[in-house]
């Protein structure tokens, strides 16, 4: 199922080029799909150097929840003709974990030799992310240039998006996972809730003028191993409403510039992504494919 890009700048892990809607995905969260400690002492003990020297002097820093990515699960064609299912297996970790492993300057220890990517990755803290690719009603991507002051590729060019959040269904611990469906379909819910409300937070543009995501996959980046679903969306404002909008950005403090670019002026830009957002312009492009190849149009709704 994963493919590893040209140049290892990325790995689609899931590539959904036909879209899939809320109904086509579920989440299995569960304590087994954590991150497991790893056999050598001095390398778990990093984890807590590495984020006490990260907090030192740096009172802004919050040991938050997130979603761990665990492994997925595509139930295909199999003789029927039932739609595409994709299963997401997750766990918890926390951004403390997270600079301690994925974020280390040792984080290629965490890793274990497998061409398995659950089990390669088991001892990291993987919070898997999430960006939108948004296209105009003039057919322009929205990107967004990355502030200097964030932690992670300072800079960067990057696609609109940021974390589904545990506390937002009320998770702060695997004590909840008695209530079982209940809570497996909240966590789903809020993997598609959580882009709209990031796209809405980091450009301005209000949710009504958004259309239903749909998931189009998952990429990792080869450096530091970091996950990030990907989603298609339109927009209804034009490409020259957007930049207004943007300016009463509720979180813009995270950006300095937003672009609208052209399908050409966004290639030239993918080497200056980091890797997992190279891998969802990737999947952007592997459904672009599909919509030409069967002339149709992207299942989306207002």
């Amino acid at each position: 199922m994963a493919k590893i890009a040209e140049g290892s700048r990325y790995q689609l892990l899931l590539s959904c080029p036909s879209g899939l809607s809320l109904s086509q995905v579920s989440v299995d969260f569960s304590k087994s799909h954590d991150r497991i400690q790893h056999p050598d002492h001095d390398l778990e003990d990093s984890i807590a150097q590495a984020w006490e020297q990260r907090t030192q002097g740096n009172s802004s820093l919050f040991n938050g929840q997130k979603f761990r990515f665990g492994s997925i699960c595509l139930d295909g064609d199999a003789g029927t003709n039932e739609l595409p299912h994709v299963y997401l297996r997750l766990g918890l970790t926390d951004y403390r974990t997270f600079v301690g492993t994925n974020l280390s300057s040792q984080w290629e220890k965490f890793l274990v030799t497998s061409q398995d990517d659950c089990v390669r990755c088991r001892h990291t803290s993987s919070p898997l992310g999430n960006a939108a690719v948004i296209e105009t009603s003039d057919h322009k991507i929205i990107v967004l240039r990355r502030s200097d002051n964030v932690g992670e590729f300072p800079g960067h060019y990057v696609f609109p998006g940021g974390h589904p959040e545990p506390m937002s269904v009320g998770i702060d611990s695997h004590q909840l996972e008695k209530d079982g469906d209940v809570l497996n379909k909240k966590v789903t819910r809020e993997m598609f809730d959580s882009i709209t409300r990031e796209v809405v937070e980091e450009t301005g543009i209000p949710a009504s003028s958004l259309s239903t995501p749909l998931f189009i996959g998952i990429s990792r980046r080869e450096l530091n191993v970091r996950p990030a679903m990907f989603f298609f969306i339109k927009c209804n404002h034009h490409s020259d409403d957007i930049p207004g909008l943007y300016s009463s950005a509720e979180d813009g403090f995270e950006s300095t510039q937003l672009h609208t670019v052209s399908l050409e002026e966004l290639k030239t830009m993918t080497s200056r992504m980091p890797g997992c957002h190279h891998g969802g312009f990737a999947l952007y492009e592997l459904m672009l494919q599909r919509l030409k190849s069967t002339n149709e149009t992207p299942l989306t709704s207002t």
